[in-house]
């Protein structure tokens, strides 16, 4: 929905294999095409098509850009286990990680 207010935080799958995070504020369906659609050049423009693997929408904009680096800053593993909904295998890899 183009008109909530705050952003959506969002991983891609490229067609490679590799995750791509990002965040959307003008609405995710619309960033998604822009994606596929290599509007913007970077990452995804020579990894598509990309598909959308999961997503969570913020209220407050600063919350979701903490949240987007964090996830940025996760291992191939912790992505998949938040992808698949796996919070108990999230946390297991977290107390490894620290």
């Amino acid at each position: 929905m183009n008109d909530e207010p705050g952003a959506h935080i969002y991983m891609l799958r490229c067609a490679h294999g590799s995750y791509y995070i990002g965040s959307a504020r003008l609405g995710l369906e619309r960033r998604l095409s822009e994606h596929n659609s290599g509007t913007y050049g970077g990452y995804t423009s020579k990894r598509l098509p990309v598909e959308l693997v999961w997503s969570e929408h913020f209220l407050d904009i600063t919350d979701a850009i903490a949240v987007e680096r964090q996830i940025k800053g996760w291992s191939r593993a912790k992505k998949e286990a938040l992808i698949r909904g796996d919070f108990e295998s999230l946390r297991s890899l977290a107390k490894r990680a620290g």
